[in-house]
């Protein structure tokens, strides 16, 4: 399980978030000056270059968005220019695209973080270029609360791109640009001009993953482990009902794929952070603000602390918790990572999304009556920033384009680099690991100069 620091600060990592970004830059630069979009979108690094995986184009907005984070933490103008003209040129496909689950992550990364700047005064830009962002961010937010399924109970998901009997887990941080287009005031508009609210839809699907693809310890089956997650859901769409778990990229459906885990964690802490903003009224057709509160909140908590207990001591994760080789690890829980082990690849891009969520985690509950539970997760997410911000996996090679190494993509495809000379994949970035590491290190540097608290949404 992760060491935890309780000595550490956000102060106490300024240095190294700022270092980050230090090498940050010199990685956007490269990537842009060596990008073909003829090539399609970067995904991950192949023996320290960035390459494309057609699956789908999810990762575009991440390498946008990296140059959008590095202008908020440094005031580069050149990284502004290259987010800011790249997305104005390049995402408008993203914000039309009916075929997947990922808007929050292409669109929010891009139009959002460039919305947010103007709201706090960082970018200075006329009113007709204010529009366009909201504009993207309304039609983003309707057109994925238009991938809805419906259940019975009042319950429904927004499905994954397997279609509409397909939950993601990963598609909780999606939620963030229903969350912007309700704050906008925009509504999806359905048959004979139903209005249909983009938050009841947030919060539905929200309901929904916590309650198939979460685990509570409730004896639900066999393997019911208190904040285990299943990568996907499955459901019979003639009647509504569950039939079973399901992975796509984790190893099997009784087990836990890392990554998926840390967008849960992330994404139920930052709708914390969001919901305790709205008034009582947003709440009144699930329940009461105070009921949903205590239902995310349950959720972030029992990953958070599955999290920590199924990671080694510095904090980063193997890839999945049922991977067959970690038994030839035996006590791998009781040291830190091994990247270049014999046997199962860690996953970094793991460990920077659940990073975040465990410090969201820990400012929320200490903001609201939990403070020694609050700094313990505080410190436990700083502790696995800190091993993040470290060479042992910071890529400060400039030959190599990626900004955190030991990544993994696709384990059970086969789509990851294996370096010659080794038997799983190692020393290789992803593009949404190298974002998430550098919002990851905006929060804490945030945090640590006093500065306005990082948030997606309108405050």
């Amino acid at each position: 399980m992760i060491r935890i620091n309780t000595s550490l600060t956000p102060k106490a990592l300024c240095s190294e978030a700022e270092r980050l970004f230090e090498i940050s830059a010199q990685k956007i630069y490269s990537l842009q000056k060596s990008w073909n979009l003829s090539r399609g979108t970067p995904v991950f690094t192949v023996a320290g270059r960035y390459t494309s995986r057609g699956w789908t184009e999810w990762t575009q907005g991440f390498q946008f968005g990296s140059a959008i984070l590095q202008y908020d933490a440094t005031d580069d103008a050149r990284a502004l220019a290259i987010g800011r003209e790249s997305t104005l040129k390049y995402m408008a496909s993203h914000v039309s695209h009916i075929g997947v689950h990922d808007h929050g992550f292409n669109n929010v990364s891009t139009y959002g973080n460039l919305h947010r700047l103007v709201r706090e005064g960082r970018l200075s830009v006329d009113q007709g270029e204010v529009s366009f962002y909201e504009l993207a961010l309304k039609v983003s937010g309707a057109i994925q609360a238009a991938r809805w399924t419906d259940l019975p109970d009042g319950l429904g998901y927004i499905y994954s791109f397997n279609g509409p009997h397909s939950l993601f887990a990963d598609t909780i941080r999606s939620l963030r640009v229903l969350a912007l287009g309700h704050q906008l005031s925009h509504v999806l508009m359905g048959e004979r001009d139903r209005k249909i609210s983009l938050f009841d839809r947030l919060l539905g699907h929200a309901e929904t993953t916590a309650r198939y693809n979460v685990y509570f310890g409730t004896g639900r089956d066999h393997y019911d482990i208190r904040g285990r997650v299943a990568h996907e859901s499955i459901f019979n769409l003639n009647d509504g009902s569950y039939r079973c778990p399901s992975t796509q990229q984790g190893y099997a459906p009784f087990s836990t794929w890392m990554r998926g885990l840390a967008w849960i964690l992330c994404g139920y802490a930052e709708q914390l952070e969001f919901l305790q903003i709205l008034p009582e009224a947003a709440f009144k057709n699930h329940g009461n603000k105070k009921k949903v509160l205590r239902e995310f909140l349950e959720v972030a908590k029992a990953t958070a602390e599955f999290f920590i207990q199924n990671t080694p001591t510095d904090g980063i994760p193997y890839w999945d918790t049922g991977a067959p080789g970690l038994v030839h690890l035996r006590d791998y829980l009781e040291r830190p990572s091994e990247p270049f082990n014999n046997y199962e690849p860690v996953d970094s891009s793991a460990a920077t999304i659940a990073a975040q969520g465990l410090i969201r985690l820990g400012n929320y509950l200490k903001a609201h009556q939990e403070p020694k539970l609050g700094a313990h997760y505080l410190a436990a997410g700083l502790t696995v920033a800190k091993t993040l911000f470290s060479e042992k996996y910071l890529s400060i090679s400039p030959k190599h384009e990626g900004l955190i190494l030991h990544a993994v993509y696709h384990r059970p495809n086969g789509w990851d680099h294996v370096p010659k000379g080794r038997k799983v994949p190692c020393g290789e970035s992803c593009m949404w690991g190298d974002y998430h590491a550098r919002e990851l290190a905006l929060l804490i540097l945030r945090m640590a100069l006093h500065k306005p608290y990082y948030t997606f949404y309108l405050s």
